[in-house]
Protein backbone atom coordinates (compact mmCIF):
# COMPACT_ATOMS: atom_id res chain seq x y z
CA UNK A 1 0.00 0.00 0.00
CA UNK A 2 1.20 3.70 -0.77
CA UNK A 3 0.72 5.66 2.40
CA UNK A 4 -1.96 8.28 1.78
CA UNK A 5 -0.25 11.94 1.36
CA UNK A 6 -4.20 13.54 1.79
CA UNK A 7 -6.73 12.70 3.41
CA UNK A 8 -10.11 14.01 2.74
CA UNK A 9 -12.33 14.48 6.05
CA UNK A 10 -11.43 14.76 9.44
CA UNK A 11 -14.58 12.52 10.76
CA UNK A 12 -13.63 9.09 12.87
CA UNK A 13 -12.23 8.11 9.25
CA UNK A 14 -9.70 10.29 8.50
CA UNK A 15 -8.47 10.75 11.98
CA UNK A 16 -7.90 7.19 12.69
CA UNK A 17 -6.76 7.07 8.78
CA UNK A 18 -4.09 9.99 9.95
CA UNK A 19 -3.60 8.32 13.02
CA UNK A 20 -2.97 5.14 11.40
CA UNK A 21 -0.26 6.94 9.41
CA UNK A 22 1.92 8.18 12.04
CA UNK A 23 1.85 4.63 13.70
CA UNK A 24 3.35 3.19 11.00
CA UNK A 25 5.81 5.68 10.25
CA UNK A 26 4.92 6.78 7.67
CA UNK A 27 4.84 10.77 7.09
CA UNK A 28 2.26 12.91 8.06
CA UNK A 29 -0.57 13.62 5.91
CA UNK A 30 -1.77 16.12 5.16
CA UNK A 31 -6.06 16.09 6.07
CA UNK A 32 -8.54 18.30 4.13
CA UNK A 33 -11.64 19.40 6.34
CA UNK A 34 -14.46 22.12 5.15
CA UNK A 35 -16.11 22.06 8.52
CA UNK A 36 -14.03 24.73 11.08
CA UNK A 37 -15.69 22.72 14.10
CA UNK A 38 -14.04 19.63 12.87
CA UNK A 39 -10.69 20.95 11.97
CA UNK A 40 -9.64 20.60 16.08
CA UNK A 41 -7.77 17.39 17.18
CA UNK A 42 -5.08 16.81 14.69
CA UNK A 43 -2.28 15.51 16.36
CA UNK A 44 1.16 15.15 14.77
CA UNK A 45 -0.29 16.16 11.11
CA UNK A 46 -1.61 19.52 9.49
CA UNK A 47 -5.93 19.68 8.79
CA UNK A 48 -6.71 22.68 7.09
CA UNK A 49 -9.36 23.97 4.54
CA UNK A 50 -8.78 23.04 1.12
CA UNK A 51 -8.33 26.17 0.09
CA UNK A 52 -5.03 26.29 2.24
CA UNK A 53 -3.32 24.03 0.40
CA UNK A 54 -1.77 24.78 -3.04
CA UNK A 55 0.07 21.39 -3.31
CA UNK A 56 -0.67 19.58 -6.94
CA UNK A 57 1.13 16.61 -6.90
CA UNK A 58 0.05 14.10 -4.51
CA UNK A 59 0.25 10.53 -5.33
CA UNK A 60 -2.49 8.84 -3.01
CA UNK A 61 -5.09 10.42 -2.03
CA UNK A 62 -8.05 8.78 -0.06
CA UNK A 63 -11.13 10.37 0.17
CA UNK A 64 -13.58 9.62 3.40
CA UNK A 65 -15.82 12.87 3.07
CA UNK A 66 -18.65 11.07 1.32
CA UNK A 67 -18.86 14.54 -1.01
CA UNK A 68 -18.70 12.88 -4.49
CA UNK A 69 -18.86 16.46 -5.80
CA UNK A 70 -15.19 16.97 -5.25
CA UNK A 71 -13.98 14.16 -7.33
CA UNK A 72 -12.72 16.20 -10.06
CA UNK A 73 -11.27 18.76 -7.74
CA UNK A 74 -9.06 15.51 -6.24
CA UNK A 75 -8.11 14.29 -9.45
CA UNK A 76 -6.80 17.68 -10.31
CA UNK A 77 -4.48 17.75 -7.30
CA UNK A 78 -2.89 14.15 -8.25
CA UNK A 79 0.55 13.78 -9.17
CA UNK A 80 0.47 11.90 -13.00
CA UNK A 81 0.18 8.13 -12.36
CA UNK A 82 -1.78 9.62 -9.00
CA UNK A 83 -4.30 7.55 -7.32
CA UNK A 84 -7.91 8.28 -5.34
CA UNK A 85 -9.27 5.94 -3.00
CA UNK A 86 -12.49 6.63 -2.23
CA UNK A 87 -13.64 5.28 1.28
CA UNK A 88 -16.39 7.65 1.82
CA UNK A 89 -20.54 6.78 1.53
CA UNK A 90 -21.49 8.27 -1.17
CA UNK A 91 -25.45 9.39 -1.49
CA UNK A 92 -25.44 10.17 -4.94
CA UNK A 93 -23.59 8.71 -8.11
CA UNK A 94 -20.13 9.47 -8.74
CA UNK A 95 -18.91 11.06 -12.11
CA UNK A 96 -15.72 12.81 -13.47
CA UNK A 97 -14.66 14.43 -16.11
CA UNK A 98 -12.35 11.71 -18.30
CA UNK A 99 -10.30 14.38 -19.77
CA UNK A 100 -8.02 15.06 -16.92
CA UNK A 101 -7.98 11.86 -15.18
CA UNK A 102 -6.37 10.52 -18.45
CA UNK A 103 -3.79 13.59 -18.78
CA UNK A 104 -2.66 12.19 -15.02
CA UNK A 105 -3.08 8.71 -16.05
CA UNK A 106 -5.24 8.36 -12.75
CA UNK A 107 -6.05 5.75 -11.08
CA UNK A 108 -9.44 5.14 -8.93
CA UNK A 109 -10.12 2.71 -6.21
CA UNK A 110 -12.74 1.78 -4.47
CA UNK A 111 -12.25 0.61 -0.72
CA UNK A 112 -14.56 -1.99 0.80
CA UNK A 113 -15.62 -2.15 4.54
CA UNK A 114 -13.53 -3.46 7.25
CA UNK A 115 -12.18 -7.15 6.73
CA UNK A 116 -10.86 -9.08 9.32
CA UNK A 117 -7.29 -8.44 8.86
CA UNK A 118 -7.88 -5.04 9.01
CA UNK A 119 -9.60 -4.81 12.24
CA UNK A 120 -6.67 -7.29 13.96
CA UNK A 121 -4.01 -5.06 12.39
CA UNK A 122 -5.66 -1.66 13.95
CA UNK A 123 -6.26 -3.89 17.38
CA UNK A 124 -2.23 -5.02 17.14
CA UNK A 125 -1.27 -1.31 17.35
CA UNK A 126 -3.73 -0.19 19.77
CA UNK A 127 -2.12 -3.32 22.30
CA UNK A 128 0.71 -2.34 21.47
CA UNK A 129 0.47 1.60 22.45
CA UNK A 130 1.46 2.60 18.68
CA UNK A 131 -2.23 3.58 17.95
CA UNK A 132 -4.84 6.18 20.42
CA UNK A 133 -8.61 5.56 19.87
CA UNK A 134 -9.44 8.86 22.10
CA UNK A 135 -11.80 11.56 20.83
CA UNK A 136 -13.15 8.96 18.38
CA UNK A 137 -16.19 8.17 20.31
CA UNK A 138 -17.21 12.42 21.31
CA UNK A 139 -21.18 11.56 22.68
CA UNK A 140 -22.61 8.67 25.17
CA UNK A 141 -26.36 8.72 25.30
CA UNK A 142 -28.89 5.82 27.20
CA UNK A 143 -31.40 4.47 25.37
CA UNK A 144 -34.14 6.69 26.63
CA UNK A 145 -32.60 9.41 24.47
CA UNK A 146 -32.28 7.62 21.55
CA UNK A 147 -34.13 10.45 19.22
CA UNK A 148 -31.94 13.06 21.04
CA UNK A 149 -28.66 10.52 20.01
CA UNK A 150 -30.00 10.24 16.46
CA UNK A 151 -30.70 13.90 15.73
CA UNK A 152 -27.19 14.83 17.23
CA UNK A 153 -25.54 12.25 15.60
CA UNK A 154 -26.53 13.40 12.61
CA UNK A 155 -26.88 17.01 12.57
CA UNK A 156 -24.06 17.96 14.91
CA UNK A 157 -20.69 18.25 12.90
CA UNK A 158 -19.12 18.29 16.51
CA UNK A 159 -20.17 14.60 16.57
CA UNK A 160 -17.67 12.62 15.33
CA UNK A 161 -18.88 9.20 16.71
CA UNK A 162 -21.89 8.26 18.74
CA UNK A 163 -22.68 5.34 21.16
CA UNK A 164 -25.71 4.38 22.76
CA UNK A 165 -24.79 2.59 26.05
CA UNK A 166 -26.87 -0.30 27.30
CA UNK A 167 -25.24 -1.07 30.48
CA UNK A 168 -27.86 0.74 32.64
Amino acid sequence: MVPPELIVGHGVMGRLLARICLAQGWPAPTVWETQPARRSGATGYPCVHPDEDTRKNYTSIIDVSGDGSILNGLISRLAPGGEVVLAGFYKQDLGFAFAPAFMREATLRIAAQWKKHDLLAVTALVERGALSLEGLITHTFDPGRARQAYELAFGDPQCLKMMIDWQA
